[in-house]
């Protein structure tokens, strides 16, 4: 019999299995898919290091956070600086003094305050909602071409009526600084993710195409405790109704150019276009081969079989988490983790912290 079943190969699995396999425990994992990784796995093609399920860009500024990551793979000094093109004009991301300089052919911040300033006075009282909201942060303008399209796009309803959650804290810089975060340690893992995860795994007896919940009844038998990092209401057959997500699809397509957009990420901010960004999957790591790979991103909309990407937590949604989570708690042997499994989203460093605590707590 195995200490633990962990259900799903993702992050956060990987992370528990190698603290296991260290304090020697044994595990066993399954996963629906055909590979290990989660949506972090990376597939090579024409040696170019291909992010299956989207840009993952690894961030933190707690220096145990990078100096776990970095025991699995040698990590390169990427800076995510992502631009925004709306109906071909182009913007740096995030709003910076580039930005606004472009947008308003103005020079200095005092001018950008300015601007920003008179039109974030069209809100007034407190925000009800996620365009009230970013107009109140940002103003019109840079709502109007950055933010509107994209996130009704992402979220396949008008801002109007998507909560202001959505978008708690849009960052505003007035300095002409397009490194996308503000963290102190940034990178991509040389070679790809795929890496860390082989090795985070290397312990554990792995058995793909496996659905867990298909095979709930066997599969208990196998281990003392289970982690599962699935769906949480799948868990539960549903009985409170399905918590909803947003979906992803991705286009990818190898072309005979050296370098299609000059830069890992393209978001595409107008309503019209039917993706929300192309990804080149090059530039992470600086490739210099003669051919490249590019992945357009279109939102979709989820149901039961879909991928499920980001958690629609609106109230409804969470009102419904609630009584799982009131289920989950009651379990003895069996524990949930991960952005499914506690239906939120995580960054990658909140999951490796989530899953040491576990780790910590009951190995």
């Amino acid at each position: 019999m195995y200490d633990f079943l962990l259900v799903g190969t993702g992050l956060f699995n990987a992370v528990f299995a190698y603290e296991a396999h260290k304090k020697g425990k044994k595990c066993m994992a399954v996963e629906k898919r055909d590979h290990i990784g989660g949506n972090c796995y990376t597939e090579e093609i024409n040696r170019i290091n291909v992010h299956k399920y989207g840009a993952h860009i690894f961030h933190t500024s707690d220096k145990f956070v990078w100096n776990y990551i970095q025991q699995f793979a040698e990590f390169n000094n990427f800076i995510n600086s992502p631009i925004a093109n709306y109906h071909g004009e182009i913007y740096n991301l995030p709003f910076n003094m580039n930005t606004f300089s472009k947008m308003w052919g103005i020079r200095t911040p005092e001018e950008a305050r300015r601007i920003i300033d008179r039109q974030r006075k069209q809100i007034t009282g407190e925000a009800t909602n996620l365009e009230e909201h970013a107009i109140s942060q940002v103003g019109t303008d840079v709502y109007e071409k950055l933010i509107k399209g994209y996130t009704e796009k992402q979220w396949g309803r008008p801002c109007s009526e998507l909560p202001k959650s959505i978008m708690r804290r849009i960052p505003v810089r007035y300095t002409y600084d397009n490194n996308y975060y503000n963290d102190t340690y940034q990178g991509i893992p040389v070679d790809g993710y795929t890496q860390i995860f082989d090795k985070m795994f290397s312990g554990c007896d792995i058995f793909l195409n496996t659905d867990f919940n298909e095979n709930k009844d066997e599969l208990r038998k196998e281990a003392k405790r289970i982690i599962y990092t699935g769906t949480i209401d799948s868990y539960y057959n549903y009985c409170f109704g399905p918590l909803e997500y947003r979906s992803l699809r991705f286009e990818t397509e190898v072309l005979d150019i050296d370098n299609y957009q000059g830069v890992a990420v393209v978001n595409y901010t107008d309503r019209e276009t039917p993706y929300t960004r192309i990804i080149e999957h090059k530039h992470f790591e600086f490739g210099k081969q003669d051919t490249t790979v590019i992945s357009r991103e279109y939102p979709s909309e989820w149901d039961l079989g879909k991928e499920a990407y980001y958690p629609i937590n609106d109230e409804k949604n969470s009102e419904r988490y609630r009584k799982y989570a009131e289920l989950a708690a009651k379990e003895t042997g069996v524990f949930f983790g991960g952005r499914l499994g506690l239906y939120q989203y995580f960054d990658m460093q909140d999951t490796i912290k989530a899953a040491l605590e576990l780790a910590d707590k009951i190995i």
